[in-house]
């Protein structure tokens, strides 16, 4: 079986067979739901390759119709793999293996040439900090010992999908093959997947990016959970940007399955985008309505579970104002003709974190979730609905909970009903809020930037970057507590640059003055830091956040607007006195406790920002992003 794998595997990641002719393949095979004519040549090729590795029962090419997904729910409720919530409208709850449950970062993997262009190669670089390269005769044999036979006895998924508008300029096109079921569903939602793609692709250049994924089998052949087949410990995610490809194996979970979402958006994505001159950037869009009825469109990010969605979909507190979402997770921007920066979300749906979601904390969330959502990893209830935590206790009157492993549970049990990681995926359009421009081909115009994360002292509520390079070293500095979203167990201080620590494509360095050259292509935004979860010394949140993150964002419009509403401090622009709109606040805030820059925490912030570019970046930290630093330093010992 390795020998074979190994012949498949002589160029690229898995080469095409000799052995038979791919329609009399197919014929023998059966292509038992889809029309393999709509396939283009190239696309035909890769499907061919990918049935020569993986030894499918037969082939489904995906039209993203309703037909289908009656189809395949009916399959998945067969399999287990998901049960109904007959409380709401055409939602579903799926519950993972205990051991698949979050993105894999340890075993994620870029393929290039070359070391140092994947990662910055120093003395000191603590391994996968900043990605995990892979060589390519090594990327080839992880392959050759998983892929061969992988699907034997399953039906092979072909899913054409879209990644933003179909047709945009802005847009592009991927085919991700699969074996779960579960993992077309959710392709559904967050991508624009089907029969139309396939036209677009017809009719354009036929370029696509080549997405491999099966859930596995153990080497034991044995699975633990019939229902939700994985293979955890030998589970690998591979990118080969050179070459446009991504291979997947072993879970199932979204951020390692659905490979539109961080594999393609963000790790190909940011590839592509440095090729081309664009950025894809793990950023939320909104855009924000004064009360004048004037409007502008900001980008922010935020690392996984710091609130991007309760941001991207916020109920203003500030009379007048009106908040509109674009997306929630994921941005590509690009210079028009004009020199306007655009942005498009490339998603489809959103793929939230579900714990910590309520009527209380984002109720535009909660009337977008409950129909034609898959849940996973939620507790169910026993009126058919479900249930995490920082949910409104109501839900639980008079019935039973089942928690995210199957077991009943109650308040007293001691553990979460929900994993941490819980998801919910949804269809954006299904946002009351969404923006009306969120599927314009050419994009929004993007105003501010923000950076942000969870730092529970020192950093202030919020302050702006003093020009464009002053604001690509704050988005190179960003700290903060790790999360839920990835396998880290611990709430340490992380540095999370750009909130893309996971995702780049290349190396950081590069990346770096890939984001210094935008200020040569067109009109750079402001860009922003903010901070809503600072704490006061008896461990209590200083701003009420949520809702009240408006007043903020008023600040920064005015600023956008030229206002003349803040003053110099050390680390950038901090509010001027009485800038901050806090008429009507509900409760007392410490303003000057939230926007507090003790010397000696500063000082420690520079030390730890300057040794980890010394120890991750070294000699490919661009001069520019090094001189930022040293006059912060300088700035600080004046404090």
């Amino acid at each position: 079986m390795l020998l074979k794998g190994i012949q498949l595997l002589r160029s690229g990641f898995v080469a095409s067979p000799k052995s038979y002719n791919f329609r009399l393949f197919l014929r023998a095979l059966s292509v038992h739901y889809g029309d393999s004519r709509a396939l283009t040549p190239a696309v035909k090729e890769y499907v061919e390759k990918c049935v020569g590795l993986c030894q499918p029962e037969q082939v489904h090419i995906c039209d993203g119709s309703t037909a289908e997904s009656k189809l395949l729910q009916s399959l998945m409720l067969k399999q287990g793999t998901i049960v109904p919530l007959p409380k709401y409208d055409n939602c579903w709850l799926a519950r993972t293996n205990p051991a698949d449950v979050a993105r894999v970062e340890s075993k994620t993997f870029i393929c290039t040439d070359r070391n140092e262009e994947t990662v910055p190669v120093t003395p000191n670089a603590t391994p996968g900090s900043l990605g995990n390269w892979i060589s390519e005769a090594d990327l080839k044999a992880a392959i050759a010992e998983r892929f061969p036979g992988c699907m034997k006895g399953r039906t092979m998924y072909v899913i054409p999908f879209s990644m933003g508008p179909v047709g945009s300029p802005l847009s592009k096109i991927g085919i991700e093959i699969t074996d779960s079921p579960y993992v077309v569903e959710s392709m559904k939602i967050m991508t624009r997947a089907g029969s139309l793609v396939l036209q677009v692709l017809q009719q354009g250049d036929g370029q696509f990016v080549k997405c491999l994924h099966s859930v596995g089998t153990p080497a034991s052949g044995v699975q633990a959970q019939t229902s939700w087949p994985c293979d955890p410990e030998r589970t690998i995610i591979l990118h080969k940007p050179a070459e446009n490809e991504i291979v997947s194996y072993g879970s199932g979970y979204g951020g390692n399955s659905l490979l539109g979402k961080k594999c393609f958006a963000l790790r190909i994505g940011s590839t592509i985008a440095k090729r081309e001159g664009w950025l894809a950037e793990h950023m939320l869009i909104l855009g924000i309505t004064n009360p004048q009825g004037k409007k502008i469109y900001v980008a922010a990010a935020f690392p996984s579970a710091c609130g991007k969605t309760n941001l991207a979909m916020m109920t203003p507190t500030l009379p007048g104002y009106k908040v509109e979402c674009v997306g929630d997770d994921i941005a590509w921007m690009k210079f028009d003709s004009q020199g306007v920066l655009r942005a498009i979300n490339p998603e489809n749906g959103f793929f939230g974190v579900a714990p910590g979601t309520s009527r209380a904390t984002n109720p535009i969330a909660m009337d977008t979730v409950f129909r034609n959502t898959v849940f996973t990893n939620v507790a169910s209830t026993s009126d058919g609905g479900v249930y995490w935590e920082g949910m409104e206790s109501s839900h639980l009157a008079d019935v039973t909970v089942t928690d995210w492993l199957g077991k009943l549970w109650s308040k007293e049990s001691g553990k979460p009903a929900a994993h941490p990681n819980s998801r919910f995926c949804t269809p954006a359009s299904q946002c009351p809020i969404i923006d009306p421009a969120w599927e314009d081909s050419a994009g929004v115009p993007i105003s501010a930037i923000l950076f942000g994360g969870r730092r529970p002292s020192g950093v202030p509520l919020v302050y702006e970057a003093r020009d464009w390079t002053h604001g690509v070293f704050i988005g190179a500095s960003m700290r903060s507590e790790a999360t839920a979203a990835a396998e880290h167990k611990t709430k340490a201080i992380m540095h999370d640059p750009f909130a893309m620590r996971p995702f780049f494509g290349y190396n950081f360095g590069d990346y770096l003055s890939h984001w210094l050259s935008m200020e040569k292509r067109g009109q750079v935004p402001k860009i922003f830091h903010v901070n809503w979860f600072r704490k006061s010394s008896e461990g209590k949140f200083l701003w009420p956040g949520f809702g009240d993150n408006s007043r903020v964002l008023d600040w920064i419009f005015r600023r956008v607007q030229g206002e003349n509403c803040y003053e110099e401090s050390p680390i950038g622009r901090l509010p001027s006195k009485d800038a901050l709109n806090v008429a009507g606040l509900e409760g007392s805030v410490d303003l000057k406790q939230l926007f507090d820059l003790p010397k000696d925490f500063w000082q420690q912030e520079v030390v730890e920002i300057e040794k980890y570019f010394e120890a991750q970046v070294g000699g490919h930290l661009p001069q520019a992003v090094a001189t930022q630093l040293a006059e912060l330093k300088a700035r600080v010992a004046t404090m």
